[in-house]
């Protein structure tokens, strides 16, 4: 059969860590829409505005060499350096502590990446709201098995899946929620976004500002999860997670020297990376500086609010 694959090269004119800058779009190991192989070549499952598409993405002497399938293979190829980090700019960037400026030094390659795409960052947000990430990521793992479409391109894509077009979200009954373990208020939330499907994807054109109120008109969605969504959809320097459970007390250990700072004092301790806040907060996690837990480590490692 023929390949019907298409291909570009992006070529970084600065150190550039493929990995680490598409890692935050994994939603757990087994997320079957990414997979990072030990050979460092990622695969991406995406649902375009054009169709089903998916990327494999290769760093080599060249450049990111990406090879893409499917009807959304065009749409995919034609935002590639976006995606990549291409439109960041960390030169922008002037850290103000000791341990951020190590950050920066130790990972020049790491950039923020915009997919453009709001629903596909939304929806996974959604159900990451007040539970584990265990849960979160096995009902991610569950509605995209059960609803979406293997992604296109060759058998290595085998066991990937695009993500169900919004309407097929609109049309999961009751008990399907159910069985992937997502509960009634998350479960709607999700339905009233894919709803005004179109009406979330301009956010990925919008300043900051009046993209957070865009994603936050629809009941059940808050700061926290415009945040989540925003920062990988529009690849926002400034888009702070506020409301996450440990993240306030990670800023104000890290770069404070206290334990139990709240949201308030975590915008304290961030306030000299205005505009830059959520690429400082990124760097702070990228070193893994943290308190030590003074209880047993539980499985549950993130619960957020809205």
């Amino acid at each position: 059969m023929p390949d019907h694959s298409r291909t570009r090269v992006w070529a970084p004119e600065a150190p550039y860590d493929l990995r680490r800058s598409l890692l935050v779009l994994r939603r757990g190991p087994y997320d079957p829409a990414f997979r990072a192989g030990r050979d460092g070549v990622v695969w991406r499952a995406t649902r375009t505005p054009l169709g089903p598409a998916t990327l494999r993405l290769a760093a080599g002497a060249d450049g990111v060499t990406a090879t893409a399938w499917g009807e959304g293979a065009p749409w995919a190829l034609d935002r590639l350096p976006g995606l990549l980090g291409a439109e960041d700019e960390p030169e922008a960037f002037v850290p103000h502590h000791r341990l951020v400026a190590e950050s920066l030094r130790r990972n020049p390659g790491v950039r923020l990446v915009r997919t453009g795409l709001v629903l596909e960052s939304l929806i996974p947000s959604i159900l990451e709201q007040r539970v584990t990430t265990e849960e979160a990521y096995r009902a991610w793992r569950l509605l995209l098995t059960w609803h979406g479409e293997p992604a296109p391109g060759p058998g290595a894509a085998a066991g990937m899946y695009v993500m169900p077009e919004p309407v097929a979200f609109a049309r999961i009954p009751s008990w399907e929620w159910h069985r992937a373990g997502v509960d009634p208020k998350r479960s709607a939330a999700v339905v009233r976004a894919v709803r005004l499907a179109r009406r979330m994807e301009e956010a990925s054109a919008m300043e900051l500002p009046a993209a957070m109120a865009r994603l936050q008109a629809v009941p059940g969605i808050g700061p926290w999860t415009a945040a989540e969504a925003l920062q990988r959809a529009n690849g926002d320097p400034d888009a702070l997670t506020v409301g996450d459970l440990h993240l306030p007390g990670i800023i104000g250990f890290a770069l404070g020297g206290e334990r139990g700072a709240d949201d308030a004092r975590m915008l304290e301790l961030l306030a000299p990376y205005a505009r830059q806040r959520h690429r400082a907060a990124r760097l702070v996690l990228l070193t893994g500086v943290a308190p030590a837990r003074r209880a047993p480590r539980q499985r549950h490692a993130r619960i957020a609010r809205l």
